[in-house]
């Protein structure tokens, strides 16, 4: 169940209240005489392929979440919208409230202008809610300016040198109010008594401590920074300050909560994210980070969609928050344990509220740096590389239980498999929990299969959880490939993927993690960077969907931009630094569990070669089909749109017989005869 924000929607008890005012017949007319097409047309473009405007039925992409395909739908003669993407419905007044952050009065007031209609009177009680609340708003638009104001005093100097060495600019300041508050105990209180606040609206901000224990209430916010934390409708609700003394009992402290102030359910720098995010030149996703320097570092560096929670983990309110913006939000944690604890926590939380097409990625951060620290020492482009690395949470869930665990007996993988059963059992939404079974048991099938029954520790194989050994990647024949007790080994001169992990990290790629087949192209170019000047003009000639490798790519097309061939540490060492280390680890994962070895450094340069290209035919092969295929749709879309029904028969054959090719190729690995002669894998068939 979706639990409304009061910083969107009015909390459900005011609205009640306020709902007295309309009776149910007046907000039935409005409705009847307002289409809601022409509510949600000012905030949408019509879909003409779909919509049947003759009929009031319209379709459009949906303003709530980022989609190219339009499933947002709304009917006039219900008075209805609902998008089948991500669930959202409702009828004029909530669109209105959830989109635009309008209160409920607000809303109704918009939609009978639009009809000409004049409001009833305003019930009093309702009415006097509405002020004390709009009075509070007040206060707290005079306490940001106060706090602008003394930034630029000379007590606010040492404030001004801290924003200054974090490299923020004059404008980002301005931008995002920033302020300090002085350091006596009651110079903010002084100032607003001074200017007709009383007492008991001071007190209501939670801009003073006080209670019964204490004679005389003192301003909560001493030699801080201050940061303005805004509604959906860009008010000032509440503030974070950090302190400038070390000696602080707390480094940041946030307003308490409030009539108009709830934090477990606000999101700084909320609106502004979701315009970046929504716009026509929109991210389409929203990037939640730990703290409000992170966000306003990424709104310096040209990333505008970021938010962050007030100073505590995210909460289920601030996750849904997050959902109602983009169906799959990047989390972002700091390169530290207590930011992997954090993500960590994210993954129990998200499971519970996971629906189709609705999940969470985890960008994780090198060691010991935050995005504040990535963006001012390098700009956002290795930020960006993180963010384009960010993890499913099913990878986040497989690495959480198995990278500090020893499996080395049946009843320890038991035991592994029982976790993976009690947390899978948190998805509420009975077909994700069934796919992320499926998922689970196809990953422990695989793994325990590439580690051996009498294998012993994961520690003992160099296995840490991320793919990869502690001193380089895994040599397959730790696997058994050399001994001929894997698959490929009983096959001597013959290399085959089959592993249903394989598979199906395969099918994953095209929403996200690199496809197996495009991975071991990269993988063997990391690993062998010879062949990035001997096949240089089959190297140049790839071209990735996926943005993480194709960004990969540059960076290895530009190493050798001079005609000299880098050394593999050094190129394994320059990717780092670009951010590229958790794809790396991945790609490393993908080739282990798909034992294609010759991608791996212990491969010899002729069987990796031999491999680049036979991966590469495929590739090209399948991007060729996956081309023709898009043609024959079109041409049949077309055909069927314009009435020429003679020519479908002709195309639709033609398309079975592209689409059976495409399938039989994503099936297939390369074959290679007489792999691993060089790299001394098959010895024995080498002397026959």
């Amino acid at each position: 169940m979706r639990i409304s924000d009061p910083a969107i929607c009015m909390p459900r008890v005011i609205r009640e209240i306020l709902q007295m005012r309309f009776d149910t017949a007046f907000l039935d007319d409005l409705r009847d005489r307002v289409p809601i097409s022409d509510v949600i047309g000012k905030r949408v473009a019509w879909d003409k392929r779909k919509t049947n405007a003759p009929r009031g039925d319209w379709w459009a992409c949906c303003p709530f979440h980022g989609e190219k395909t339009p499933s947002f739908h709304c009917e006039d003669q219900k008075g209805r919208y609902h998008c089948f993407g991500c669930g959202v419905s409702g009828d004029h007044f909530r669109f209105l409230t959830e989109l635009d952050g309008l209160s409920f009065p607000e809303a109704i007031q918009q939609v009978a202008d639009m009809a000409g209609v004049t409001l009833p009177a305003p019930d009093p009680q309702a009415a006097r809610r509405e002020k004390e609340r709009a009075s509070l708003s007040d206060v707290m638009e005079m306490a940001t300016t106060f706090f602008q104001e003394n930034l630029q005093t000379a007590e606010g100097a040492k404030a001004r040198a801290y924003l200054r060495d974090r490299g923020l600019s004059g404008k980002t300041i301005a931008t995002f109010r920033l302020g300090y508050a002085p350091e006596g105990r009651n110079v903010l209180k002084q100032h607003l008594v001074s200017r007709g606040v009383d007492k008991q609206q001071i007190e209501a901000c939670g801009l003073v401590v006080h209670g019964p224990t204490i004679a005389v209430s003192y301003d909560r916010f001493r030699d801080r920074i201050m940061f303005p934390i805004l509604s959906a409708r860009e008010k000032v609700i509440a503030f974070g300050g950090r302190a400038m003394s070390a000696d602080a009992p707390a480094k940041y402290l946030n307003s308490n909560e409030t009539e108009i102030f709830h934090k477990g359910r606000v999101l700084y720098n909320f609106t502004r994210a979701r315009r970046a995010a929504q716009g026509a030149d929109g991210a389409k996703t929203i990037v939640a980070v730990e703290g409000y320097m992170d966000v306003i570092a990424l709104h310096q560096a040209g990333i505008e969609h970021a938010v962050a929670p007030l100073g505590t983990a995210l909460t289920d309110n601030q996750l849904d928050l997050l959902w109602r913006m983009t169906d799959e939000p990047i989390l972002c944690f700091d390169g530290d344990e207590a930011g992997t604890r954090a993500a960590n926590r994210v993954v129990d939380l998200a499971l519970a509220g996971l629906q189709p097409g609705r999940s969470v990625r985890f960008a994780l951060l090198p060691q010991g740096q935050d995005p504040d620290d990535l963006v001012r020492e390098a700009g956002r482009a290795p930020l960006d590389a993180v963010l384009h690395a960010a993890r499913p949470l099913a990878d986040m869930v497989w690495v959480r239980e198995t990278s500090s665990g020893v499996f080395d007996t049946p009843e320890k993988r038991a035991a592994l498999e029982a976790n993976f059963k009690r947390v899978t059992s948190t998805i509420a939404d009975e077909s994700v929990r069934r796919h992320y079974v499926q998922d689970m048991r196809d990953r422990l099938s695989a793994y325990f299969e590439s580690t051996g029954v009498d294998a012993g520790s994961n520690r003992s194989r160099g296995y840490n959880g991320r793919g990869n050994s502690g001193g380089g990647y895994n040599d397959g024949r730790q696997q058994g490939y050399a001994k001929g007790t894997g698959r490929a080994g009983r096959a001597g001169k013959r290399h085959i993927v089959s592993d249903k992990l394989a598979r199906s990290t395969m099918v994953r790629g095209a929403s996200g993690q690199p496809a197996l087949r495009e991975s071991v192209l990269v993988f063997t170019l990391i690993n062998h960077p010879e062949l990035l000047i001997s096949d240089f003009d089959d190297v140049g000639s790839l071209e990735f969907d996926n943005r993480q490798l194709a960004d990969l790519m540059s960076i290895l097309l530009e190493m050798c931009a001079d005609g000299s061939v880098p050394e593999r540490e050094i190129v394994l060492k320059r990717l780092k630094a670009h951010g590229h280390e958790i794809l790396i680890d991945q790609l490393a994962l993908q080739i282990r569990f798909a034992r294609t070895w010759t991608a791996t450094p212990q491969a010899a340069l002729e069987d990796a070669r031999e491999g680049f290209i036979q991966a590469l035919a495929l590739y090209k092969r399948t991007q060729a089909l996956r081309q023709q295929k898009k043609d024959l749709e079109g041409d049949i879309a077309e055909a069927t749109e314009g009435g020429d029904l003679d020519v479908i028969p002709g195309l639709m054959r033609s398309l079975q017989s592209v689409q059976q090719e495409f399938d039989r190729l994503e099936q297939q690995e390369a074959i290679i005869d007489g792999f691993g002669v060089l790299s001394g894998r098959v010895q024995g068939a080498a002397q026959k």
